[in-house]
């Protein structure tokens, strides 16, 4: 890694001599050499951060964001070209020597990574790992080290510390995993911590648990905070300024409220704009932003941002903007035009001419479509060794009922492990069932040879989490597209003229189809899946997570693509997903799951608005607002603990080791009761069920 520094830069905070500035980063700018020329990965980023004071940096996937933590950290690989300043406590590290900035990170600076698995050393305890990080710092023995293990455990909310102190880390759930990563960023008190997506991927309830986890570190060390994320609603809630990233640079930064509420860079509104929100319109069609950022090695000429935006004219295809003060304190951005962003929506922007119109939203009649009947499927134990006896079972799906109707969207939501998956692969027999009944359209499937299934194929088609590992890099799109025309007998000329219609549907230049998968981006790969899913015009999609990889605006092309072709085609949706503002979004009705079964169902609206189980209301709470304001007003309905093993499941109520009404609100008998009856799942009136013996009605909207 190859650095320079420098000792000036435009757009650098003002530090008051009553603050402290504990990492001051000026004009930072990183260059990676590449065949095809040098990739500008960061472009003139500086920012100061006090003592304490937490920094949210967000944008778009490449934007920008990690590559300029890293390479504060001195964490960035041989062929990268740092140049700038970044001082620690006044220090300058930049450029600093290997041996010199190892004292530097873990004791005044601390990184918490994306995937605490490939940050954490597999054939170590946990409590090892964590008292390294102590002795590499600190002069105490190995006891003292082990104390602050333990010490540090429980102040990141870990249950029983003395036991899993000893464990190694594929024996903890991710969420356990990422606050024992937290724990070792902890260890030494240091002045700034950097957090990079340390809740990506994670589930509400988990993700709640990590971000209170990361509060207790900040409380405990008094450390500043940057916290890099594509999620606004954790930025909302957990930083006082926040920095928005295009292209390498900052485009916008300011107090969070007023970012969020008065955003004067046409990017920062789009983005907010492709939110599904929890406190929104359902009716409201979402406005993402059309286009894909620029390649690092073919940045425009003005604007980076200028192709994509609606605003833009000749100025801005012509001239860079500089980040400039606004007319608000200490909120600067970077666009020719930002005045004329006061009172402008991301509709006003954005739309296409139907936001303002909305969608109907009608409950579906008549026969179901797709009925599920008392679904089980266990998975064999098997002991190690030659034999492999069965020696148990997981109970992956326990007794599921189910009806989705024609023109209907019915979500499955719940945790990771909890059997949404399992469920929808059930339903089109890509997994056997182990018991219960698979009814469509009054034929049963669960009972049907391979050969008699295939024609039904035709009407039940799935969409994977991942496109790109759902699409065979070896073939064009096309010959995706066509793929499942040829198998059931198509021609091979009609299967490509096919293929283009199909790519026109889901908004691709049938020209591109001679491309393959990885010339796409993301949210293109998953056009293209969704394309392949509806060649052989299916009745009934599963959706299994679509839009959890893609970044927010193009996760709202995608929802709005799937709402428009199943108004177009009058497709039924079994939407998987545990992005609970999404579902509140596109889904009729939910059924949310726990442990194999279902806590609770009933029309999205009255579910979300006043849920019954206290699993629903957890989840419901945890999920975060875009709204700083109503964020940090909000009271929450926090979950502790980890989900229990699916081979040992709790008696009675699956959901009592974690209920906090079980724990705090129910008389000794009332909980005997828990321990020994399962609840079952009853109707509470219009169609609205739910299986708790103590159930309860919380407004949370």
């Amino acid at each position: 890694m190859t650095v320079t520094t420098s000792a000036g830069g435009a757009g650098t905070d003002p530090v008051r001599p009553d603050d402290e500035a504990v990492l001051e980063v000026t004009d930072l700018s990183v260059d990676f050499t590449s065949e095809d020329g040098p990739l500008r990965a960061v472009r003139g980023v500086s920012y100061t951060l006090r003592r304490g004071e937490a920094l949210g940096i967000v944008g778009e996937s490449g934007s920008g964001k990690s590559v300029a933590s890293m390479a504060v950290m001195g964490l960035l690989p041989k062929n990268a070209r740092v140049s700038g300043s970044a001082k620690v406590l006044g220090r300058e590290v930049l450029g600093l020597p290997d041996s010199e900035i190892s004292k530097v990170r873990g004791e005044r600076i601390a990184m918490i990574f994306q995937d605490p698995l490939t940050s954490l050393n597999p054939v170590y305890t946990v409590g090892y790992q964590i008292a390294e990080a102590v002795l590499a710092h600190r002069r105490v023995g190995r006891a003292r080290a082990h104390e602050r293990a333990l010490e540090l455990l429980r102040l990141v909310g870990i249950p029983h510390p003395e036991q899993r102190v000893k464990q190694y880390p594929h024996e903890l759930s991710g969420g356990m995993r990422q606050r024992v990563v937290i724990a070792i960023a902890m260890a030494n008190d240091p002045d700034v911590i950097v957090a990079d997506e340390p809740t990506t991927a994670l589930d509400v309830t988990v993700q709640a648990q990590v971000l209170e986890a990361l509060n207790a570190a900040r409380r405990e060390t008094g450390a500043a905070l940057v916290l890099i994320t594509h999620d606004l609603g954790v930025v909302a809630g957990h930083v006082d300024r926040v920095a928005v990233m295009y292209g390498g640079r900052v485009v916008e930064s300011g107090p969070v409220q007023e970012v969020f509420h008065s955003p004067r860079m046409p990017y920062t509104l789009g983005l907010l704009g492709s939110l599904p929100r929890l406190d929104g319109d359902r009716a409201t069609r979402l406005t993402p932003i059309r286009g894909t950022p620029p390649a690092l090695n073919a940045m425009p000429a003005g604007c980076a941002f200028a192709p994509r935006c609606p605003m833009a004219r000749d100025r801005c295809r012509d001239e860079e903007p500089a980040l400039s003060a606004t007319d608000a304190p200490g909120h600067t951005a970077a666009c020719h035009y930002s005045g004329e962003l006061d009172g402008v929506g991301p509709a006003d922007l954005f739309g296409d001419g139907t936001a303002a119109a909305g969608r109907e939203r009608t409950r579906a009649t008549g026969a179901p479509v797709l009925t599920v009947n008392d679904l089980v499927k266990n998975f064999p134990i098997r002991s190690k060794g030659l034999l492999r006896r069965k020696v148990g079972e997981v109970q992956a799906v326990s007794g599921i009922s189910l009806e989705l109707r024609e023109r209907e969207t019915l979500a499955l939501v719940g945790e990771s492990g909890c059997g949404k998956s399992t469920t929808a692969r059930m339903l089109l027999r890509l997994i056997e069932r182990s018991s219960g009944e698979i009814v469509y359209r009054g034929q049963p499937l669960h009972d049907l040879s391979p050969r008699r299934m295939r024609p039904l194929r035709h009407e039940l088609q799935i969409v994977f989490q991942d496109p790109f590992a759902s699409l065979d890099p070896r073939m064009t799109v096309a010959d995706l597209v066509g793929e499942p025309l040829r198998i059931h007998g198509e021609r091979a000329g009609r299967a490509r003229e096919r293929a283009g219609d199909l790519l026109d549907l889901v908004g691709l230049d049938p020209a591109h189809g001679s491309r393959y998968p990885h010339e796409f981006s993301g949210g293109q790969r998953q056009r293209i899946g969704i394309a392949r899913a509806l060649a052989l015009q299916p009745k009934v999609l599963v959706l299994d997570e679509p839009v959890s990889a893609l970044d927010v605006s193009v996760q709202a092309g995608v929802i709005n693509l799937l709402e428009d072709l199943q108004e177009e085609l009058g497709l039924s949706y079994l939407f998987v997903s545990h992005d609970l503002s999404v579902v509140r979004h596109i889904a009729d009705r939910v059924a949310v799951m726990y442990l194999g079964r279902i806590v609770e169902t009933g029309p999205t609206e009255r579910l979300f608005r006043e849920p019954t189980h206290p699993y629903t209301q957890a989840l419901v709470s945890a999920i975060p607002l875009p709204d700083p304001v109503r964020e940090r007003e909000r009271e929450r309905i926090l979950v502790t603990g980890d989900v229990p093993s699916p081979a040992d499941p709790p008696s009675g109520c699956r959901f009592r080791t974690r209920c906090p009404k079980f724990a705090h609100g129910l008389s000794e008998g009332e909980r005997t009761r828990c321990v020994e009856e399962p609840p079952e799942l009853l109707d509470r009136g219009s169609g609205h069920r739910d299986a708790c013996h103590y159930s309860e009605a919380v407004e949370l909207l």
